[in-house]
């Protein structure tokens, strides 16, 4: 009896230990967003400049393509903005999503995820006219969900192999 009463406590003892990595996670998790969502609607200095009118781009690799076509005018350090930040940016949703999902989330999942919650994004830039609203965002910000899923793939595994 008193091993099963010991195996019982050291279960819970897990479980919680679990639950309060978790919200540690959650939390880590909405400090992104919170920070994501500021970088992208209200910080000045992080967007380009825009004229009068409103531009939006539905061409795939359009952008990308001009931006490294004219990198030379229009400067490495905007090019790098551009297209790094789009995928560093977004590379935390993938690596935090399944970090704070109930379920095993797969790279198909996480991918379908930063791309839908992309899209939201550039779907609230359109219609709010914040931003520019620019499939070639989408295809980046997809591109850095899976990089993070990746470096969580990785995390995973080697702390997996840690505990052993």
């Amino acid at each position: 009896m008193t091993h099963i009463t010991q195996s019982t406590a050291y279960s819970r003892t897990v479980c919680y230990m679990k639950k309060e990595k978790k919200g540690r996670y959650h939390v880590l998790f909405a400090l992104y967003l919170a920070l994501l969502i500021y970088f992208l609607f209200f910080a000045e200095s992080f967007r380009e400049s825009t004229p009068d009118y409103y531009r939006y781009n539905l061409i795939p690799f359009q952008e990308i393509m001009r931006y490294l076509r004219y990198y030379h005018s229009i400067g490495i350090g905007r090019v790098c903005l551009n297209l790094l930040g789009n995928i560093i940016g977004f590379a935390p949703f993938g690596f935090f999503l399944p970090c704070i999902s109930t379920r095993k989330l797969s790279f198909g999942a996480v991918t379908l995820f930063s791309m839908e919650f992309s899209i939201a994004v550039e779907v609230i830039q359109l219609i709010t006219r914040v931003g520019c609203c620019d499939v070639d965002d989408v295809i980046l910000n997809t591109l850095g969900g899976m990089l993070g899923y990746l470096c969580y793939w990785i995390w995973r595994k080697y702390k997996h192999e840690s505990e052993k």
